[in-house]
């Protein structure tokens, strides 16, 4: 998608050789209008799957699967970060490491909200080593959900994750691929 080549191009922060800041795109801040055609656009590249709901990771793949989830007009449901009083105590539940948080976080996701005959489209902003692409991944199977595909924002295909789940059979559609950030510099895959 050009128009956010040219948005990350304009926007972006290259924080390191691994690290790509998009407060006001994706991770902080949300444009509307470009976050309602890169739903559009994911609608369009899983068009005629049969997708029941859309699935995302809190907090900053939300936006983005809301606006795919409303062109689908499908429900969409969001695993946890976080364990809160009202959270089911047999809720799925899968441990991953977070590339940019450094950090290792629960996924939750109550069990009502999947079944067996679901067949979702997983919706993320960036994909990097995958750890919480196949976290979530383990909840669906854990459920008996099918997933009709996977959808990323930004893959940085410098790192594992996009190609890993491609090597797992599913079907991964990335809006932008970036192959590289070294100098400083943010270099697309054609």
């Amino acid at each position: 998608m050009e128009i956010l080549k040219q948005r990350i191009l304009e926007e972006a922060t290259v924080v390191s050789a691994g690290v790509l800041k998009l407060d006001s795109l994706l991770n902080h801040g949300v444009d509307p209008g470009l976050t309602m055609e890169l739903g559009k656009e994911f609608a369009r590249r899983f068009e005629g799957r049969d997708i029941t709901k859309v699935v995302t990771i809190e907090s900053s793949g939300i936006p983005v699967a809301f606006a795919t989830a409303l062109v689908l007009n499908v429900p969409l449901v969001f695993a946890r970060r976080k364990k809160t009083l009202l959270n089911e105590p047999d809720a799925y539940c899968e441990r991953v490491p977070s590339f940019t948080k450094g950090i290792v976080t629960d996924l939750l996701v109550s069990r009502h909200l999947l079944k067996a005959e679901d067949r979702v489209l997983f919706i993320d902003d960036i994909i990097a080593n995958g750890d919480a692409a196949r976290g979530l991944l383990k909840i669906l199977e854990q459920a008996g959900s099918e997933v009709a595909g996977i959808g990323i924002v930004l893959e940085k295909s410098f790192q594992a994750g996009g190609r890993t789940l491609r090597e797992l059979g599913y079907q991964v559609e990335s809006l932008v691929k970036i192959a590289s950030l070294e100098d400083n510099a943010i270099t697309f895959e054609d």
